[in-house]
């Protein structure tokens, strides 16, 4: 049975129970600040199961992207090193939100595993929870009791709190939870050893394949449970497990994804797969790897260098070492990959093949980019082991190797690698001190504590009323404090607010609340599993209070003319540029806005005038706002709205029309185009392979700027005389200046000539050596020049020079290579003793090295240590 079939069963399955089959969840989170991936299938539903939000299908059953490479739940370093973790995973759910619980997800649940799926009842093994006297959780007797028509009751395990009570996190929705095992081993060895025995004990062939959750709980901040209301079904199934089994093979990477990825791989390389683990580890990191990369580009997160990117860069730098260490693979290969993935996974998830070409060509500029970084950092490498090796010191000190793990992405072993060939050791445990750092501070900058919700007041629906209101008479219907990098805040939820949250690219409005003389302010607004919160420092005295909501209108007014612009943007560049024009992500505040676009080249001076002149005259006609609020998604579908990269949308969208400009948006927006006033694009660049981003400014901001252009123009005409012509006359002053330049370039030069012929007379033969000592006034660059003449011109050369240049000092040392293995000398650690003299510091390799200084009264003392030295 192929992937394809497994997980198609699977829904129809559930479609046939009466679950709605709903698409996965991008897995990239945008609105929740406890995580940065979907890491479980429950993430996309969170909201129901706090009661922000009640579910229009009472049951529904899908496939959901996940990720776990951060955070608790973090399984890289695992992934390709064992045979069942994964970066990227697919999780089989089915979902009750308050409709069904314990006995029809266990009857179904069995069901689906021995009569649809065939799996053999004697190889199933399921576990209970046993109980928690101090959280005050009896024995789950209920689940025991529906298991026992289905199964005997010596397969029937009793678990502890650890492997079967299933909680979101720190506080939230939890319950008890009960798992389905599969053992999978040959007959012989299932009657050497009794599988009940290996359930819960990591065995790779005694595996958990299902795992049903009945949320009913709460857990509190004091770590106290509280009984919900409504009881909700919450299961998850890997599908890559539940292919192995299926498939009858030892590995989820045997199971026909994996081996196709993997065969493709081999051609690549010309490595086989089960030949030798070091070999089969790399390749099971690739094919894992490249799985991973390809859907959270398609789901909107670009590799970059801070949050979610950064991860997504660490998982495909991982994939590029091992490719390149243990393979033996210096070309990109992780580009090409992608296209066999996409080939076998995007008839299940169409939005790969919708973005075939922007991965392929994001993923190869990656693997370019980071070749060159490895080059560097195996130069690097080269250059802390000659230096340790001259100074008779046999082990690297753990902040150099953190240093090339944090900078170049070189992995420790890579690094104990190349030390181990050069004699050398790793200083492991300053390693682990500056990763233990680094992950302190990371942990640090993102700590969030918050305490339980206090309720005010009931209400049953929280209304955003901002697009037609900016104040409001509200009631504050529950609060909570926040700890977040050693800041306390608060924050509100009100019953209906005009407060626009954050999204969409669109910043949170900011304003403030108010009663009976007290005003404070509202400092950011943030949506939240479905709540909209308000973000202020303290608590008002009279929570209960009937509160003035008033919104910054200015602000809002600019954010909102920043938005429309946006909109007007994005068309006037598929006009220009064509269809594959599609944005990948934007900002939008008070300032500017800045707005990321599928494009393969530089977007040219004509072009940006053209894209600038169109959305201008779209501003000059005024087109009125067409606002189409409650529309059906397949209803905006058929009207031709731009949907909007990486976005999760409901049954209903609201829809943006400025004239031919037609978008799914849930931001605010000017009424009429005229509103802008005027738009004027700052700058074009490239964010990644594929990738631009025009950052621009319209209204107030937009004309503030070409004042100050203005200004500036008007300061310049005033240095020349009011000259009728300004561009001439800069061009001129520039034209003379270069002249005056290259005169003199030509002075030094003839400077220098004189300065090396000196130099050449001044040379003292001492012990084997020319040596020469000076004070010269040259920068660096120029004594270097300097200094490799005479090396070409005389023999067994050792020169110490000092050079004086606009108040700057410098101190090199050149040694004929000759000189360096007769006498054992190293410039660069004679450089590092005599920095010091001029309150600088260097270093460089064993013939020639500089330091840059701010002492230049101390070079005498430098070169007088250099003396003694030698």
């Amino acid at each position: 049975m192929i992937l394809e079939e497994i997980r198609n069963k699977f829904l129809s399955f559930f479609e046939e129970k009466g679950h709605t089959i709903v698409p996965s969840a991008p897995m990239v989170i945008k609105d929740d600040p406890t995580l940065m991936f979907t890491n479980a299938g429950m993430v996309p539903f969170k909201e129901f199961f706090l009661g922000n939000a009640i579910a229009k299908d009472k049951r529904v059953t899908d496939t959901q992207k996940c990720l776990r490479v951060s955070g608790k739940h973090n399984d890289l370093d695992e992934v390709g090193v064992d045979t069942y973790h994964h970066t990227m995973f697919e999780m089989l759910g089915n979902w009750s939100f308050g409709d069904y619980f314990k006995e029809e997800s266990i009857a179904w649940a069995w069901e689906l595993l021995t009569e649809v799926y065939g799996i053999d009842k004697n190889n199933l093994y399921v576990t209970i929870f046993e109980g928690d006297e101090k959280d005050g959780v009896p024995r789950d007797t209920e689940s025991y009791d529906f298991w026992k028509k289905w199964i005997a009751e010596d397969r029937i395990i009793e678990a502890n709190k650890d492997d079967n009570f299933w909680e979101m996190g720190e506080m939230g929705p939890c319950g008890p939870c009960s798992e389905i095992h599969v053992d999978i081993r040959s007959d012989e060895e299932k009657k050497k050893v009794d599988g009940k025995t290996l359930v819960n004990k990591d065995h790779p062939q005694v595996i958990e394949v299902w795992n049903l959750v009945f949320i009913q709980f709460n857990r509190k901040a004091d770590a106290s449970l509280e009984k919900l209301p409504e009881t909700h079904i919450d299961t998850g199934m890997g599908l890559e497990r539940l292919a192995m089994v299926l498939q009858g093979v030892q590995s989820n990477y045997d199971i026909d994804l994996f081996q196709k990825l993997i065969g493709q791989i081999v051609k690549q390389s010309g490595f086989e797969y089960g030949k030798t683990e070091t070999t089969d580890i790399a390749l099971r990191v690739i094919a894992d790897h490249v799985r991973a990369i390809a859907f959270s580009i398609s789901d909107g997160q670009l590799p970059s260098n801070t949050g979610a990117g950064y991860v997504i860069r660490r998982i495909l730098r991982r994939a590029v070492r091992y490719g390149y260490q243990t393979l033996k693979m210096n070309e990109p290969f992780l580009a090409p990959l992608s296209k066999v993935l996409i080939q076998e996974m995007g008839e299940a998830f169409p939005e790969l093949v919708d973005n075939k070409t922007l991965i392929e060509n994001v993923i190869r500029e990656e693997e370019l980019s980071f070749f060159k970084t490895l080059e560097q950092g195996i130069k690097r490498i080269e250059i802390i082991l000659e230096n340790q090796k001259a100074e008779g010191i046999k082990q690297i000190p753990g902040e150099q190797v953190f240093e090339l793990y944090d900078t170049f992405g070189f992995p420790y072993d890579l690094t104990e690698l190349m030390a181990r060939e050069a004699g050398m050791t790793l200083d492991q445990a300053g390693f682990d001190k500056a990763l233990k750092v680094q992950k302190d501070r990371s942990r640090s900058a993102t700590s969030l504590k918050t305490d339980d919700w206090t309720e005010v007041q009931k209400d049953d629906k929280e209304e955003f009323i901002g697009y037609d209101h900016l104040e409001a008479d509200v009631k504050i219907t529950r609060y909570r404090k926040v700890e977040q990098n050693k800041k306390t805040f608060y924050q509100l939820v009100f019953n209906l607010t005009p407060f626009y949250p954050e999204g969409g690219g669109q910043v949170g409005d900011k304003g403030h609340i108010e009663f009976d003389g007290e005003k404070i302010s509202v400092f950011d607004t943030k949506k939240e599993n479905n709540l909209i919160v308000h973000l202020v420092k303290g608590l008002p005295k009279n929570p209960s209070a009937t509160f003035k909501a008033v919104v910054n209108s200015g602000n809002r007014a600019l954010s909102a003319a920043n938005h429309s612009a946006t909109h007007l943007l994005h068309h006037a560049l598929r006009t220009v540029l064509g269809d594959h024009v599609v944005q990948k992500g934007s900002l939008v505040n008070p300032e500017y806005l800045r707005f990321d676009f599928s494009h393969f080249s530089r977007v040219s001076e004509e072009e940006l005038i053209q894209i600038e002149q169109i959305v201008n005259d779209l501003i000059r006609q005024n087109a009125p706002l067409n606002e189409m609020r409650d529309t059906p998604i397949k209803e905006a579908q058929e009207l031709g709205a731009t949907m909007l990269f990486g976005e999760k949308y409901g049954d209903t969208v609201r829809v943006i029309q400025f004239g031919d400009s037609m978008e799914l948006c849930g931001g605010t927006h000017v009424q009429g185009t005229g509103n802008i006033g005027w738009f004027k694009i700052i700058s074009e660049g490239s964010v990644a392979s594929g990738i631009r981003r025009i950052e621009a400014i319209s209204s107030q901001t937009a004309e503030q700027y070409i004042n100050n252009k203005l200004e500036q123009l008007s300061n310049v005409n005033a240095l020349f005389k009011n000259t009728k012509n300004v561009v001439q006359s800069v061009e001129e002053i520039l034209e003379s200046n270069n002249r005056m330049q290259k005169q003199l370039e030509k002075i030094e030069k003839e400077r220098a000539k004189d300065i090396k012929a000196d130099l050449k007379k001044s040379i003292v033969e001492k012990d084997g050596m020319n040596f020469i000592e000076a004070i010269v006034p040259l920068d660096g660059g120029a004594i270097k020049d300097v200094l490799f003449q005479l090396k070409g011109e005389v023999a067994n050369l050792f020169a110490v020079i000092g050079g004086e240049s606009d108040g700057k000092c410098t101190l090199t040392v050149i040694i004929d290579e000759a000189l360096v293995k007769a006498k054992d000398l190293h410039a660069g650690n004679i450089i590092r003793s005599a920095a010091k003299h001029i309150q600088g510091g260097g270093g460089g390799q064993p013939f020639f090295a500089t330091a840059g200084g701010k002492k230049p009264e101390g070079l005498k003392d430098a070169i007088a240590e250099v003396k003694a030295l030698i």
